[in-house]
């Protein structure tokens, strides 16, 4: 079953009769409220903590009880990064699940449904930033934002964003914000520098990407389309995917525009996706422990044990066999 429901019915069933269902964690902040998530969508609960004027923090722990699709209306925003710990959505502009961050400017968002998938859990820590509060570490008079971050802040008519996986020591920090030690005022001034911290990582990464790249323009709806499209080839061809020109011929772009594009869009290369997405069925297979290991990497293309659990460590910090032990013990 799929509900379909507007972002605007949503927040009414989010905050609607507080006094029952929103809680206060830290009895000595009044500005960092709990709501229990609808239960007519799902179990868990969504955190809002204001830090101060224009900066807010947001940590959800939820489980769908069905696929859910969400129509968000043509909309201002604030600067946004938002992590997932686990849970996936996408929508026409944007894709994340586990481990993966999207990262957006100030600016119009365009009208879109976002998807969400109810097969896992969602965990993610999600953070908005008024520009004004940019401008204040600008380090000049007039607030003038450097060159290569100019486009974070656009005009009202424009969307800039761009998802990624996320560094270790994004996770870290999200990890901290997790599992804050402190209460009252400490807590505050702790979360607040982890919120900073995470957005120097992410302004740090917008220069190292335009040094010398500052006229890149955002991507169409329709050269979106195209890419969305390349992603469903190479998924319904997991055993024999075709090669990057085939690809780029078969949705009607150039490998040029495709290669960028696809990037932007799921925060990798075209075989960085189908890599991350066998190792992802190769996650599950493994909590499933029905095959053997040996079995799983054969599946997922590997010819052997070894380099199958290279890469599962690369991407999940450790070897298969140690995952499907934790599997067991968890049980």
């Amino acid at each position: 079953m799929t509900i379909t429901i507007s972002e605007q019915t949503f927040d009414e069933l989010l905050y609607q009769d507080t006094e029952n269902s929103c809680q206060y964690p830290d009895p000595d902040d009044q500005l960092d409220v709990m709501y229990d998530y609808p239960k007519v969508l799902g179990q868990g609960y969504w955190r809002e903590i204001k830090l101060r004027q224009g900066l807010n923090l947001a940590i959800g722990d939820l489980r769908l009880c069905d696929r859910m699709i969400t129509e968000h209306s043509e909309t201002e925003c604030w600067l946004n990064y938002h992590f997932h710990f686990s849970g996936e959505h996408e929508d026409k502009y944007t894709s994340i699940g586990r481990g993966k961050y999207i990262f957006q400017g100030s600016g119009l968002v365009p009208q879109r449904k976002t998807q969400c998938d109810p097969e896992q859990p969602f965990l993610e820590v999600e953070f908005t930033m008024q520009p004004d509060i940019l401008r204040s570490f600008a380090g000049n008079s007039e607030g003038e934002l450097p060159k290569q971050l100019q486009h974070l802040i656009r005009p009202c008519d424009q969307y800039y964003h761009r998802c990624g996986t996320a560094t270790l020591p994004m996770q870290r920090v999200a990890q901290q914000i997790l599992h804050c030690p402190y209460r009252s005022i400490a807590k505050r001034m702790y979360l607040e520098s982890k919120v900073l911290e995470l957005m120097g990582m992410l302004l740090a990464q917008e220069v190292e990407m335009r040094d010398g790249k500052t006229n890149i323009q955002p991507l169409q709806p329709d050269v979106v389309d195209r890419i969305h499209h390349a992603r469903e080839i190479i998924l319904q061809r997991l055993e024999n995917p075709p090669s990057l020109h085939e690809l780029a011929r078969q949705v009607g772009l150039n490998e040029c525009t495709l290669k960028p594009g696809f990037r932007c869009c799921f925060g990798t290369t075209v075989f960085g996706y189908l890599r991350n997405y066998k190792l992802e069925q190769a996650r599950q297979l493994l909590e499933i422990g029905e095959m053997k290991i040996t079995e799983i990497a054969h599946a997922m293309g590997y010819n052997s044990r070894s380099p199958f659990a290279a890469a599962f460590r690369k991407q999940f910090g450790m070897n298969p066999k140690e995952y499907q032990k934790l599997g067991k013990n968890s049980v």
